[in-house]
């Protein structure tokens, strides 16, 4: 299963963006022995100043044909990391062939792109910069896929 991580904004080099792409060549090699994975990801700028909407829509053009959806919002759902991985499991077990991250700008993500996901999940109640919430999801992909594994890197 094909993962892309579709962003608003820009990640500038720095430690973030290596952060983001030491923990999706890791991924990628943990994962694909269990089907999961390359994982990309895909930015988008709204450069017209057309808010939520407009990032809904360049977000929406980002993803994969028949992806299945998950959205980044506060208001979603916390999960522990074995239940993060048992989810992308279940969705490699279930046939879908393609799975994309959805992340906010400084607003957040729409109300309709948020409600039309197929699973809204939460990094925490409190909000973090969406530079920072790309790192800790390539992390987290990168530990579900140890988890499935049973490689050391979960301890807990």
């Amino acid at each position: 299963m094909r993962v892309r991580i579709c962003a608003v904004g820009r990640l500038r080099a720095g430690p973030e963006q290596a952060l983001v792409a030491d923990y999706l060549a890791r991924f990628a090699r943990a994962g694909r022995p269990l089907g999961l994975g390359p994982a990309e990801v895909a930015e988008v700028e709204d450069r017209r100043g057309g808010g939520m909407a407009a990032e809904a829509e360049l977000l929406r053009r980002a993803l994969p044909p028949g992806a299945a959806t998950v959205a980044l919002d506060e208001r979603g759902r916390a999960l522990s990391s074995p239940d993060f991985a048992a989810l992308l499991a279940r969705l490699r077990d279930a046939g879908r062939s393609d799975l994309a991250f959805l992340i906010g700008g400084a607003d957040g993500l729409d109300p309709a792109l948020r409600e039309g996901a197929d699973t809204v999940l939460s990094l925490g109640p409190m909000v973090w910069p969406h530079m920072l919430v790309r790192a800790m999801l390539a992390e987290q992909l990168y530990r579900a896929a140890t988890i499935l594994s049973g490689a050391p890197y979960h301890r807990g």
